[in-house]
């Protein structure tokens, strides 16, 4: 058994709820069947729609504090921060700041 991180996204009125879930699982295809069955219980609830996008991670070890538990490398041409701008800080993000 080993530990894998699942990234997958949710639906939720008109909002898009991007979670990774950890688990111990004998394969990757393991890992991401439970993600998706977690998934659809959570959405369940709410009447929300679990997207049909599921990435999987395997952690090199056990993981514990400051371990990186996901890791998606994604080829750009755009510089910086116009890519940081386009992927990860539109403006319309609810996240927590400080």
């Amino acid at each position: 058994m080993e530990w894998f991180a699942v990234r997958h996204v949710i639906e939720n009125d008109g909002s898009f709820e991007e979670r990774i879930t950890l688990w111990r699982a004998s394969s990757e295809d393991d890992a991401i069947a439970r993600a998706e069955r977690e998934a659809e219980e959570y959405a369940a609830s709410a009447h929300w729609r679990v997207l049909d996008m599921f990435q999987c991670y395997r952690l090199p070890e056990t993981p514990a504090d400051g371990h990186e538990v996901f890791s998606l490398i994604r080829r750009s041409e755009l510089a910086a921060g116009p890519y940081l701008d386009s992927f990860f800080d539109t403006g319309n993000e609810l996240q927590r700041t400080e």
